[in-house]
């Protein structure tokens, strides 16, 4: 089978990613949202609804918090493309859950071979973090490095990167092909 788009679109707090990322899938008959996010309090549910108004008709949507791969494969065995949003909230989730590092990294690059021919169009969300000062907690801090790890182990298996700036889309990578 023929491998289709992976993308990922990386970059700050509210630069458009998720709006992008629908954009880029909206065309697509079959589509798959895949939400990482756990309505914990009322300002996640808030923007919940507000990422339902924004979407529109015409998506199926699934929640997981945790089994990102295997949702992701579900997913695609059912829809031409498939917007996961976020792998930020999925990685956190993972940390909170107790998971350590090596575990993390084991998840990650299992998500990466699938994402090497995953035979749809994928589209990743995910926040850039390294860019700001340095965290003061450990946590906050290993999170960050965990973060920039993955995104550099995405963006190297994605045909196409792009970074979110102020609602505009800035490739970063576009592979021939």
């Amino acid at each position: 089978m023929k491998k289709k788009r992976t993308i990922l679109i990386i970059g700050g707090a509210r630069s458009g990613k998720s709006r992008c990322a629908l954009k880029l899938a909206r065309a697509f008959k079959s589509k798959t949202l895949l939400a990482t996010l756990e309505p914990k309090d009322k300002e996640m549910r808030a923007r919940i609804q507000r990422h339902r108004q924004a979407r529109g008709p015409g998506w199926r949507v699934v929640e997981e918090p945790l089994k990102l791969k295997q949702a992701l494969e579900a997913a695609l065995s059912e829809s031409a493309a498939v917007v996961v949003d976020c792998i930020t909230l999925w990685l956190s989730n993972l940390l909170l859950s107790g998971m350590s590092d090596d575990a993390i990294f084991s998840q990650a690059k299992n998500l990466c071979k699938l994402l090497n021919n995953p035979g749809a169009v994928v589209v990743l969300v995910s926040n850039e973090v390294g860019q700001g000062i340095v965290p003061a907690e450990p946590l906050a801090r290993r999170y960050r490095d965990l973060l920039g790890e993955v995104n550099k182990m995405l963006a190297g298996v994605c045909s196409e990167v792009y970074l979110m700036v102020a609602g505009i889309p800035m490739v970063i990578k576009r592979e021939q092909g």
